[in-house]
Order: structure tokens, then sequence, then C-alpha cells
């Protein structure tokens, strides 16, 4: 059977209810089951959720383990504040994530790119309308057994530079895993496939900052104009997920020390500059979905901009998914995956 992505869920869940007066209930896991919630909920009409996507894995040694579950956690709980949310202990629901794991652990399917996603979920459950921080909120988490995203090889994909939408913007929610910075991207993400595009490369403002392509982060390597080589992708300044492959990615090129690695804001005419000088040697996109995702071409103001890799992943591209697939799954060890069974 081919495994798509959410599409079949594992056996159990894990649940905690709270309340403004008594605080968090002790956590359950439970048999996976549908929620029942009454009409007038807050999260039906003021889009107070958030969520997370992290994965586990089972590596060559038949070991489980989480990839930086304290960075998957850090951030849910940064996104429950910025929504007045109730936050979570970190070191007790990594202990529940890992309870979970472990009770489904059969879900988890073998080989290089199988992985199970789990995806922790906080909502407003107060049951009276009114935009005002929630009185009740209910935390779960459900699990899918995943497949590998590129079964046959990378498949480099092709992006709009979108000049029309924006997807996040200073003060707003761009930081964080909310549905409402999904929701208002699937129009335009829809209207760009429908042109033949995979995703969109989202910009922003007058200069057209480069920001994030579809739900991923963007990295460009290129040849800067000082002549180093460099690796850059767009700051977090408020705008940008922190995701967490984004910061594996920075790590492990930092630990390496080849080349510059810059966290900035940089703009499409520098894109397009570079790559028209011959000056970008590679971009791909990262993410908890693809780790990365390689892009074979731009097209920005009805203009195509390819990239020098064509229908292959760069070497750099190859190189960080090689090094954090040995992570994942046990060829190496390393503090980033903890073995939890």
């Amino acid at each position: 059977m081919k495994l798509g992505f959410g599409q079949i869920f594992s056996d159990h869940m894990l649940e905690a209810d709270w309340s403004r007066e008594a605080g968090w209930e002790p956590p359950r896991i439970k048999p996976f089951e549908n929620l029942s919630l009454p009409p007038s909920t807050l999260v039906f009409h003021y889009a107070l959720e958030c969520f997370e996507g992290m994965k586990c894995y089972k590596g060559i040694d038949g070991g489980i383990r989480l990839f930086r579950p304290d960075l998957n956690i850090a951030r849910f709980n940064r996104s429950c504040d910025r929504l007045a949310l109730p936050t979570v202990d970190a070191d007790e629901f990594q202990q529940c994530l890992e309870d979970l794991v472990r009770l489904d652990a059969d879900w988890i399917p073998e080989g290089r790119g199988y992985s199970m996603y789990l995806r922790p979920t906080m909502i407003a459950t107060q049951e009276t309308l009114g935009v005002s921080p929630t009185s009740h909120a209910k935390m779960f988490v459900i699990t899918s057994p995943v497949g590998a995203y590129y079964a046959g090889g990378f498949k480099p994909i092709r992006l709009l530079a979108d000049t029309n939408y924006v997807r996040a913007w200073p003060g707003g929610v761009g930081d964080t895993k909310c549905g409402g910075n999904y929701a208002p991207t699937i129009y335009p993400q829809q209207q760009a496939m429908a042109a033949g595009y995979d995703q969109i490369l989202w910009l922003y403002g007058e200069e057209m900052q480069v920001t994030e392509a579809g739900t991923m982060n963007f990295f460009v390597r290129w040849t800067n104009k000082e002549g180093k080589e460099e690796l850059v992708t767009a700051p977090l300044d408020g705008t940008i997920l922190p995701g967490v492959t984004r910061q594996a990615l920075l790590d492990l090129c930092r630990e390496w020390g080849e080349f510059d690695v810059t966290e900035r804001v940089y703009t499409m005419d520098e894109l397009v500059e570079a790559i028209e000088d011959g000056r970008v040697k590679e971009m791909f996109g990262s993410g908890t979905a693809a780790t990365i995702s390689p892009v074979k071409e731009i097209v920005y103001n009805g203009k195509a901009l390819a990239s020098p890799v064509g229908e292959d992943a760069g070497p750099l591209a190859q190189r960080l998914t090689d090094a954090i697939f040995d992570i994942q799954y046990g060829v190496v060890d390393h503090d980033w995956a903890p073995k939890i069974a």
C-alpha cells in the first residue's frame, strides 16, 4: 500500500483539557476517535488554534527516534502564547509524546524516507461567542504513518514568485503555526498550480523581499557580490516560520564551516541578478514533510529563471539530505535524535 501524507492514522491519540479555573487536567492516551464540540465553540469562529508538525523514525538498528523534539515543543508553546492559548510543560509534554509513539510503534514504517508524522494541536473550546481569550482549551496529538516524500528520487519544483498575494507581514503571525497562516494561501496556490507551477515563492514589500516557498523555508547557495560562497535564507524577523529543518540545515552548514551562512533580508532583484550573472549554484526549500525540496526554476514577472542543477538535486541539497537522514535513522549517533525505544 502506498502511504500518502496525513491519510491514515494510528490507533491512539493523546488528549488533555485545560480551564482557566483549574489549569490542565491529567493527559490521557486513548483510542483515536472523533471530537464532539458544540457549534458555538470558539475555534470554529475566531481561528483560535495552532499546531505542530514533527516526525519519529525507525532506525537501521530498529530503534525509534524523534528529531529535535525540543525545538518543536518550544515552537508549539510560542504559537500557543501568541494566540492567548495555554502552554504546555515542555518536559512533561515530550514524555507524553514518547509514550504515545511507543504505544503505536508498530505503525512506524521502516525504510529511509519513511516515518510517522505527529500532529500536536491546541484549540479553544469555550462554548460561548466573543473575541477574547478562551476560558477552556483542548490539546490533542494524532499520528500518521507517511511514505517517502520523493520515493523515486528528487523531483525539483517550479516556483511562481507571486507579486499579488502576501503570506505574512511584520507584526502578524507569520512565525506561528496557526491555521490563519495557511488558509489564505490555498486560493493563490490553487491558481499557481492551475498555471503549471508547483508552489509559490512568497514575496513581501515594495522591494519584493524573498521569504518562503509554499509552506517551506527557502535557501539559495550562490557566490555573493563580494565573491564569497554563501548560503542565504530570510531572517527570523517575525514573518518567517522558524523551521526545525531550517535550523538543522543552518547548524550543519555552520559546523562544516566551508562557506558563509547568512540569515538576512534579500530581494528578488538580488536573486534575479545573481541568476543572470551565473552566480547561483542551487536553490531549495526545507520543511518537515520533504526535508529538502530542490528548485529547478522560478518565474518572476513572466520571466523564467532557471537553476543550474536543472532536474537534479544540487550537491549541497543532496549532502544535507543525506546528513539529516543519517541522524534521523541512526546511521550516526546524534543528540538531535534521541532514541526513545
